[in-house]
């Protein structure tokens, strides 16, 4: 019993290693060079950049807060918007107000459902105002907070970071602010990659 108990953790373990020897730094995920400080708290930060206008992501939206989801405590999960150039930074405001205004997650689906099935880009902020008006929020609200300087703080630290992790498409996902995951395969495909990481960031691996 103890030889085919033996037997078996070692088939288990030999299988885990195989798996884990598929994902290789260069192919798979890149080390930034200059890594975004962490706190050593045990908690791992993912973090995935995006744009309500992109394609990919709206598509991987569902997936990702699908994964976010199940992660515990040990996890914590955060959207980066980018900011490259007026129109991502306008968009960057509205994923920032709906936050600060604490409307439901639902909001953000309806945002890339606004973009990308009914083709209402929202490239000025009379129609970001618009939209946020179906929310039961004022006009000179919605104004203020999209204006407000802590949006502005939140997403000039954003564009910060993104230009040192060098995020250049997006989706990306980091990994406690050291590894980068681009969308190269399968939405699945890159979170197990994630996985990956997070367990291998984990201060007990």
């Amino acid at each position: 019993m103890i030889i085919r108990n033996f037997t078996k953790f070692a088939f288990i373990a030999i299988f885990a290693l195989s798996i884990n020897a598929e994902y290789k730094l260069g192919k798979d995920y890149r080390l930034v060079d200059n890594p975004l400080p962490v706190k050593k708290d045990g908690i791992v930060e993912v973090t995935e950049s995006f744009w309500y206008g992109c394609f990919a992501c709206n598509n991987f939206e569902p997936v990702i807060n699908n994964w976010a989801a199940q992660q515990g405590s040990d996890v914590k999960f955060r959207k980066m918007p980018v900011s490259w150039g007026s129109v991502h930074r306008l968009h960057a405001s509205l994923y920032y107000t709906i936050e600060s205004l604490n409307l439901d997650k639902s909001t953000h689906a309806a945002v890339f459902t606004t973009m990308h099935k009914e083709g209402n880009m929202l490239q000025t902020e009379k129609r970001v105002q618009d939209f946020l008006s179906k929310f039961g929020i004022a006009p000179e609200i919605s104004k203020q907070y999209l204006n407000s300087f802590t949006i502005k703080q939140k997403i000039n630290r954003d564009a910060k970071q993104a230009k040192q992790l060098l995020i250049t498409a997006t989706p990306m996902i980091v990994v406690d602010g050291t590894y980068i995951i681009e969308a190269k395969g399968s939405y699945s495909q890159m979170l197990d990659v994630v996985d990956f990481l997070v367990e291998l960031q984990r201060p007990n691996s």
